[in-house]
């Protein structure tokens, strides 16, 4: 029997949510998108915050491979970086310079994110029953128990689309809270938090001697009363730097180059601006302002009709400074997948409902640490810190001070951090202990650079910081 589902959005998780319904057995998967979408990895319109840092976590490049076999090979193979958390990051946290380890530790992958999603989007269009078709999505047909596809906008005016299985991916700037009120459906709740940050981000040439310089970032400081603010020279394919600096509301980076430098001049340790002081720019500055937690409850909803999925930032986004949505898009996917096997086709009763929820799991865990941190910084709208996040928040300070000398500490916090165990991992008796127990080293007083690293850095100094 013929089975055509039509996903909206061919960002990443609306090409990972084409696979696994190929994958399922599914006859024609049809992928609508307003964007002419690039034939290689270059920026495009629909992805505002396409040119800014993203980092591809264990997890999520675990629930990736899943989807996609041996997409973290192709990402490597056209010039992606792996980047291991316990040895090739030099991080100056809240809490002062973290030390990096010998021991092994999970890694991610870097480059920029055209790269990711052109890469996933070629894999997933070798499948025949894939097809990407421009075109911009308008509503929803059926009525409030199904969906029976989606109403398309066109040159010759709106059509129909009908589809046993509709997947909402269309990013941050979904409208599917209004198409469910076209169904009839309402009481959607959302709740946004809003810390105001703004990214700028400029892509620099990386000057000879320092093609394996470690991932370097300074992190914003939620505690202190102040904006937040950081920066992060990042390797990305091409022999390239991608630097990206976020400051919340009142603490904003500029889009001039000398106002840029000046930015990551003046952040706790000057690592980041010495740095790229004596590297040849590529690109201007590129600001960014949609970086907003929004969450909608969908999954919370009293009555959700069949034959209609939301993945992705349709379902929850996060400030883009903690590097969570490439991973929960692959997590949201992997759930499509998994229910869709267990119940045999896209028109399973229940099926909707059961992957609604399923990914709004991995949502919630990314919205919880995004929000606990962006309600500390004082001007953000939308949520204040109240008793329960202070106790973590208190906990999650006194971990992080362990990490700069404890191993048993730092493996709790990369192992969350890298998405590849849940927010719990730091409340096992073991990372308590570490973080009770406090770092038997003393402090860095500076950056933990190799003798081979100071150089490059001392070459490359031309503020004299």
């Amino acid at each position: 029997m013929s089975r055509r589902a039509v996903v909206v959005g061919a960002g990443l998780a609306g090409m990972l949510a084409a696979a696994v319904l190929a994958d399922a057995g599914v006859t024609e998967v049809v992928v609508l998108d307003r964007d002419e979408l690039p034939d290689g990895p270059r920026q495009r319109r629909g992805l505002p915050q396409g040119r800014h840092a993203h980092l591809l976590m264990t997890g999520g490049l675990r629930a990736m491979e899943e989807i996609v076999p041996g997409v973290g090979k192709r990402l490597l193979a056209a010039g992606a970086h792996e980047i291991s958390l316990s040895s090739g990051v030099l991080a100056r946290s809240p809490e002062g310079w973290l030390r990096r380890w010998r021991r092994e530790g999970p890694v991610m992958l870097t480059c920029t994110r055209a790269l990711v999603d052109w890469t996933v989007r070629a894999a997933v269009l070798e499948h025949p029953r894939v097809e990407v078709r421009r075109a911009a999505a308008v509503g929803l047909t059926g009525s409030a128990g199904r969906v029976r596809g989606v109403r398309v906008s066109g040159p010759d005016g709106e059509a129909d689309l009908e589809a046993d299985l509709v997947v909402d991916a269309s990013g941050r700037g979904t409208r599917i809270v209004t198409w469910l009120e076209g169904l009839g459906l309402s009481g959607v709740r959302t709740r946004t938090v809003d810390s105001g940050l703004v990214n700028a981000s400029r892509v620099y040439r990386v000057p000879a001697g320092a093609e394996r310089f470690p991932l370097t970032i300074v992190q914003a400081d939620p505690y202190v009363a102040r904006p937040g603010r950081s920066a992060m020279v990042m390797p990305v394919e091409g022999d390239r730097w991608l630097v990206s600096c976020g400051g919340t509301r009142g603490g904003e980076p500029p889009a001039d180059a000398e106002g840029f430098l000046r930015y990551t001049l003046d952040l706790p340790d000057p690592i980041v601006g010495r740095l790229i002081s004596g590297a040849e720019p590529l690109t201007d500055v590129h600001l960014s302002r949609s970086t907003s937690n929004v969450r909608h409850y969908l999954d919370k909803a009293p009555h959700w009709p069949e034959g209609l999925v939301v993945l992705g930032d349709a379902l929850g986004t996060f400030n883009p400074a903690y590097g969570q949505g490439m991973s929960v898009a692959a997590f949201g996917a992997r759930v499509l997948g998994r229910e869709l096997e267990r119940a045999g086709g896209p028109d399973a009763p229940g099926l909707a409902r059961r992957v609604l929820r399923g990914a709004a799991r991995p949502v919630d865990a990314a919205w919880a640490m995004a929000v606990g941190q962006d309600v500390l910084y004082p001007a953000t709208r939308g949520g204040r810190p109240g008793i329960a996040d202070r106790a973590v928040t208190a906990y999650t300070r006194r971990m992080t001070r362990a990490a700069a000398g404890s191993f048993a500490a730092a493996s709790a916090i990369w192992d969350v951090t890298s998405m590849r165990t849940p927010p719990t991992r730091m409340f096992h008796p073991a990372a308590v202990l570490a973080a009770l127990t406090g770092s038997p080293l003393p402090a860095l007083s500076g950056p933990p650079l190799t003798p081979a690293e100071r150089e490059v850095l001392d070459g490359l100094d031309r503020t004299g910081a």
